[in-house]
C-alpha cells in the first residue's frame, strides 16, 4: 500500500477516528483508578498506566492483524464489529467497577487491566481498519493516543454536546465490519468475484443497519425513561 495513496490515509483516518472515539472514555478509566493518589504521584501512575496499555494494545493489535489474514476469521471479525458498532450506540457508561488504587503500582496495574478488557473492541475495529498493514497501527496509535490521553477530557465534552460524533464513529467501525466481511477470502472468492457492486453494498447496508437500530433503541430508552 502506498503511504502517500488514498487508501492508506483514509485507513489511517479511520484507525484514528475509531481510537478516539473508543478510547474517548479513557479519561474516566484514568480518573477512577488513580483518584486516590496524591497528585504527584498520579501523573507518574498516569503516564506508567498509559505506557503500558499502549504497548500491550500495540502488540494484541498487530497479532490480530496477521490473524484476520485466515480464511475466514475476517467474516467472524466483521460480524463482531457490527454488534461493537451498535453497542458504542446503545451502551451506557460501563466504568463502575473500575478500582482506584492506594499506590502508583496499583493505579498502573488497574489502568493496564482494565484497557485491555475494554479495549478488545479496539484492538479488533484497528486490525479491520489496517488491511493487513501493521504500519497503520502504528501510526494510528502514535497520533491517536496523545489526543486520547491529554484531550481525553475534551473528547467527551465533545461527545456529551455532539452526539453525532459518537454516530460517525459507529459509522467508521460498521463500514469496516463490512470491508472485511467482504475482503474475507472465502467470501470474496465465492461471492464478490460473481457479484463485484456487492464489495460496496454490504459495508452501506451494514452501516444503515447498525445506526438505523441504534437509533431507534436510543429512541425507545428515552420514551421509556420519560414514563
Amino acid at each position: 500500500m502506498d503511504v502517500t495513496g488514498i487508501q492508506f490515509l483514509s485507513s489511517l483516518l479511520s484507525i484514528i477516528m475509531i481510537d478516539i472515539v473508543l478510547g474517548g472514555d479513557n479519561a474516566i478509566l484514568i480518573a477512577l483508578a488513580t483518584r486516590k493518589l496524591p497528585k504527584g504521584q498520579r501523573k507518574k501512575a498516569i503516564f506508567w498506566g498509559v505506557i503500558g496499555a499502549i504497548a500491550i494494545r500495540a502488540g494484541l493489535t498487530a497479532i490480530a492483524v496477521y490473524i484476520l489474514e485466515v480464511p475466514f476469521i475476517k467474516l467472524i471479525g466483521g460480524v463482531l464489529l457490527i454488534w461493537i458498532a451498535y453497542k458504542l450506540l446503545v451502551d451506557e457508561d460501563q466504568h463502575e467497577d473500575v478500582q482506584s488504587g492506594n499506590n502508583v503500582w496499583e493505579a498502573v496495574k488497574t489502568i493496564i487491566i482494565a484497557d485491555l478488557l475494554m479495549g478488545i473492541d479496539n484492538v479488533l475495529a484497528v486490525a479491520g481498519a489496517a488491511h493487513g498493514h501493521p504500519v497503520l497501527v502504528v501510526l494510528g496509535l502514535l497520533i491517536s493516543v496523545p489526543i486520547i490521553v491529554w484531550g481525553s477530557t475534551i473528547i467527551l465534552h465533545f461527545i456529551e454536546k455532539y452526539p453525532i460524533i459518537v454516530f460517525i464513529g459507529s459509522a467508521v467501525i460498521a463500514w469496516t465490519s463490512g470491508t472485511m466481511i467482504v475482503e474475507d477470502r472465502l467470501v470474496h472468492e465465492n461471492l464478490i468475484q460473481k457479484l463485484p457492486y456487492l464489495e460496496y453494498i454490504i459495508p452501506i447496508l451494514i452501516i444503515s443497519f447498525v445506526i438505523g437500530m441504534g437509533y431507534w433503541k436510543r429512541k425507545k430508552d428515552e420514551s421509556y425513561n420519560r414514563v
